[in-house]
């Protein structure tokens, strides 16, 4: 059981990168961690790891312990999540990744729906709007809202959404309606600064997607925040539809430039590929497929799937 404990936490290292981050992911001291991986290194007698002040990297022993452990661990996992089906009871802890503002808008009304038909699946969520290596092994599925996919990934449809400009009615009273996107460049823009796009806006114009940056007024990290701020007429924002419905319903937002709209967004549940797919997994995947079909909550929906 030592063995398999040291080879999971030499694993994590390889993954995450350094012993800190590792024990504060086991909530262990930097210095046990340690102590694991020299308990290993000293079992198998050989070197598994450089150590310098900057970084840690794998010993050929290491690259090809490292390689077999993953496999086995991975096995290991496997055989578990098999055998605990056998009893018919979906269980299990599913680790969830999401975009921010999609993820505190919807994906918690998606989680209680889903626990009321399986209760034993526990579900931890993450929101951020980073970028997902799956590959770390940290997360069962991410939840994306895209127009790239990695390459390696399994990616199911599970809604889509439009990405457009929007201004308040005193915005566009005091200031005017931009009717060209190169009308923008007069105006005041609020800016996203956690999009793949950075501080760009995309557009299409006569059928091409381009990219307009113009100066920015204010600009922030979180969706929620910057269309409250153009409800406010502090500018004009670009944003998925689905974070500005209720802004549309009650009258604070109207959309512009609808006729330089880029083709909608998907939004992606995305997984690793692996020999043996977990219940838990599996049915929650299948559930926000249906869930957001029925529900719709404002932006569109087409039900196919890619894999890349």
């Amino acid at each position: 059981m030592d063995k398999l404990n040291n080879m999971q936490v030499f694993c994590r290292i390889i993954e995450l990168g350094t012993f800190a981050a590792v024990a504060r992911e086991m909530d262990l001291s930097p210095m046990m961690i340690s102590k694991y991986i020299a308990q290993l290194e000293e079992s198998l007698g050989v070197a598994l790891l450089n150590r310098t002040t900057r970084k840690i990297s794998l010993t050929e022993a290491g690259e090809v312990y490292y390689n077999r452990s993953k496999q086995l661990l991975d096995d290991f996992s496997e055989l578990d999540e098999s055998t605990s089906q056998l009893g018919r009871n979906v269980k299990g802890i599913l680790k969830v990744s999401a975009s921010i503002d999609f993820g505190g808008l919807y994906m918690v009304s998606a989680i209680e729906a889903y626990q009321q038909l399986y209760p034993d699946v526990k579900i931890m969520m993450t929101l951020h709007n980073s970028h997902v290596n799956l590959s770390e092994g940290s997360l069962d599925l991410a939840i994306l809202v895209t127009d790239t996919l990695d390459l390696g990934v399994v990616a199911r449809k599970v809604a889509e959404t439009r990405l457009c400009a929007y201004a308040s009615p005193a915005y566009i009273k005091q200031y005017g309606e931009p009717h060209t996107i190169e009308d923008l460049k007069h105006h005041h823009c609020l800016y996203n600064t956690d999009t793949p796009h950075k501080d760009y806006w995309i557009f299409k114009v006569n059928n091409q997607e381009v990219k307009l940056k113009t100066t920015w007024r204010f600009a922030s990290n979180n969706g929620r925040a910057l269309c409250q701020a153009a409800a406010l007429g502090m500018g004009i924002t670009q944003a998925p539809e689905y974070s500005v419905t209720s802004y549309l319903a009650n009258g604070e937002l109207v959309e512009i430039l609808s006729d330089y709209r880029i083709p909608s967004l998907a939004i992606y549940a995305t997984y690793l590929q692996r020999r043996f797919m977990p219940a838990k997994l599996t049915t929650f995947v299948e559930f926000l497929i249906g869930y957001f079909a029925e529900t719709g909550i404002g932006f569109g929906f087409q039900q196919n799937n890619a894999n890349t």
